[in-house]
């Protein structure tokens, strides 16, 4: 695992969205997969490393990339950095990190009704400075710069549905 993932993963190691248990809110959403489907969470380059070994832990390959399916409960310091940085993405804008609400977690997670305001503030930054470290790197830049252009594409396939912008679109 690259240098600048390792901080990544320590800046989020214990900051949560909430200064509460958020699974509590909806009762773990996240970290549960739909009858009959295994989901699970993008690994970021280099990650797999710490899942690949590990029972608890599926790695399956998709079309975007390494999937880490969840074993359903763990402790946070063993989450990939995709659901600790959950419900929010570290996306690039004009060159610049910023911090916007995960167009893949509006279905999922309560919390982005409100939008990046319901969120603890520290979550956010740590989000956002976890986002700068990963964009120094070039493989994690470009694997931000993907994510950014997914985001972008499903932001405007849920406005040609009629989805509402509401607070919790962010860019």
């Amino acid at each position: 695992m690259d240098d600048a993932l390792k901080k990544a993963r320590e800046i989020l190691a214990e900051v949560t969205p909430l200064k509460a248990d958020c699974g509590r809110v909806c009762g773990a959403r996240c970290c549960r997969s739909l009858e009959g489907e295994e989901t699970g969470m993008l690994l970021f380059p280099g990650e797999e490393e710490a899942y690949l070994e590990n029972p608890e832990w599926k790695v399956r390959e998709t079309e975007a990339g390494l999937l880490a399916v969840c074993p359903g409960t763990c402790e946070r310091t063993g989450r990939p950095l995709a659901c600790r940085i959950f419900p929010l993405l570290p996306v690039i804008r004009e060159g610049t990190v910023r911090v916007a609400a995960d167009q893949r977690a509006r279905a999922v997670c309560p919390l982005l009704r409100q939008g990046l305001r319901g969120l603890d503030p520290a979550f956010t930054e740590a989000v956002r400075e976890a986002g700068r470290i990963l964009a120094e790197d070039p493989e994690q830049r470009e694997f931000l710069e993907m994510l950014t252009e997914e985001q972008d594409e499903l932001k405007a396939l849920r406005e040609k549905l009629g989805g509402s912008r509401g607070p919790a679109s962010g860019s």
